[in-house]
Order: structure tokens, then sequence, then C-alpha cells
């Protein structure tokens, strides 16, 4: 029988984007299309962060989450939002004085690292149970995400009812993870989304993604995805191995060397590749019911220009 599989889209990340790919998506209007050509190519979810429109890097506007999320909510079109929740927890030291945050240090309290799930009520978002070294092509810094810091989100999530999403990046994240749970600060089976092939963080590879699978707690349910060039191979493994998929112009950029590739098309392959493994790819509604989500009215239905 063929098994559903949930289909992640991240249709645009935080870095740089790259100055010769002609269809990142930067503004809410693009990104919100982004997410759009995702569903009718099949996939289950959206996974979004935001962009500066004038700059095309990084941003935690509440306001263009908002926008993004106004857009495809109104546009009729069913799919499931999965908003980032990994900003404010970046300290880039000053090369002067290590002890000093530099200008691309982004540290905030979690109530601001949070505004954006609280005035859209996404069915999920992405929590990152990690801290480290990090390498963002121009500088190295340091994901400063603590302990305490995540139970105060855990918490917030909790009175949100918002999923959160496990998002973890090596082996001992999950053992953190598995912390949280057995706190009791994380409701209802918990659902893990492993990241494979950054920088300094797990490898991708089968033999990372079986070690990792095996260290989740029993019940939970998971999904894995892998970087540029592994992005179809980790799909291939994590969905002959039980789990659900994730691809996306966040985690690969080709269709293959120097093709570049839009959201629809990786969709497309993925949904494919599925279906080559006889696998069927999970509607936004069955996403739903696999991964325990409610939908939830927002607290504030923002007026926003066009």
């Amino acid at each position: 029988m063929s098994r559903k599989v949930v289909l992640t889209c991240a249709v645009t990340g935080g870095g740089r984007p790259h100055p010769r790919h002609p269809a990142i998506p930067i503004t809410p209007a693009q990104i919100a299309d982004a997410c759009l050509e995702a569903a009718k190519e099949g996939a289950s979810v959206a996974h979004i962060h935001v962009r500066n429109p004038e700059t095309g890097m990084s941003s935690d506007d509440p306001r263009l989450f908002d926008e993004v999320v106004d857009r495809v909510r109104s546009s009729g079109v069913d799919i499931v939002l999965n908003l980032t929740c990994g900003m404010g927890a970046l300290f880039v030291p000053d090369p002067e004085d290590e002890s000093r945050p530099g200008p691309y240090s982004k540290i905030y309290p979690v109530p601001s690292r949070m505004r954006h799930v609280e005035r859209n009520l996404p069915e999920l978002a992405s929590f990152d149970i990690t801290a480290g070294n990090r390498h963002y092509g121009r500088f190295e810094a340091i994901y400063m995400n603590t302990p305490h810091a995540m139970r105060l989100m855990a918490k917030r999530f909790k009175e949100l009812g918002v999923k959160p999403e496990l998002e973890v990046f090596d082996a001992g994240n999950i053992v953190l993870a598995r912390q949280l749970i057995e706190e009791g600060l994380i409701e209802g089976p918990p659902l893990f989304q492993m990241v494979f092939g950054v920088k300094w963080t797990a490898p991708s590879g089968i033999e990372p993604l079986l070690y990792q699978r095996n260290l989740l707690p029993p019940g939970a349910i998971w999904q894995a995805f892998g970087i540029g060039p592994e992005e179809m191979p980790m799909l291939a493994h994590t969905a002959l191995l039980g789990g659900h998929v994730r691809v996306g112009l966040e985690d690969n950029l080709y269709l293959s060397r120097g093709v570049f590739a839009t959201n629809g098309q990786l969709v497309e392959r993925a949904r494919r590749l599925l279906e080559c493994l006889d696998l069927e790819v999970a509607t936004p509604e069955e996403a739903r019911e696999i991964f325990h989500l409610k939908k939830q009215a927002p607290l504030t239905t923002p007026s926003l220009p066009r």
C-alpha cells in the first residue's frame, strides 16, 4: 500500500540571494506566489522566511510575515503554513573585540523572536533546537540559542496552540529535544525536522540519517532534508526509511549543475521521485492529520497594501 508522505517546500531562506539566480523570492508578493506555485505542484506545506524587499536580505519584520500569510490565506489555495522561528539568536563577534557583538548580530528576547507567530497563528512553526558555530559565507557566527530560551519558546508555543517543528542539526540536538519533551514542554506526538549538510553540523548521508532516526523518541513524527546537491538523494533515503521530506530554494538552487531551479520545479521533481518509490504526496488536509495540526484564526487580520 502506498504511504502518504508530507512534502514541504522551503520557498526562500534567509541567506544572501544568489546574484545570478533569476527567481529567488524577495518581496512578500513573490514569497506568497512561491507558496502558491509549490501548492500547485503538490506541496503539502510551505516553510516561510521573509526578506527585506529593498536589500533582499533576511528580515524579521512581523509586518512582512503578515503580508505573506494574508496573501496566501486570501488566495483560497490550501497549503499548510510553517513560519520560521529561528531569528534573533545570531551572535557575530566584533573582530576587534570578540566579547562584543558586531554589526550583523541579532540577539532578541523570546517575545520578540515570536511576534510574527503570535500575530498570524500558523499551524506549524520551526523551532531550532540547536546552538553553535555557523558559517554564513561573508562571516562566521555563533547561533546563540540557550536551553533557557528554548524552554521559554516551548512554553509560548503551547500557549498559542502552534505546533513546533523541532529542527535539529546533529545528534546532540535530538538529546536536548528529548529533554524538553520529558519535561512536558512539547505537547502531542513530537515533530522532528532533521537537517543534513549545513557546514559544521551533521553531514548528509544515509548513515548519519539512520543514526539520528534511531535516537528519536518512540512515537515521534520525523522529517529530514539535505542541502545543495544532496537534496534529492536525502529525500529518497528519508522517504524509504519512513520519514517525511522537504525541498525548495532555501536548501538548493539547482535542477542540475549550472541550471537554476524554481520552487515549482523542485516540488514537481520531488513528487515524481516519491511516486517512483510507490509513495504518494499527502494533501494539505492529510498533512494536518499526519502531523496532528489544528487550524486557528489569527489574532489580527492585517489590512495590507497590495
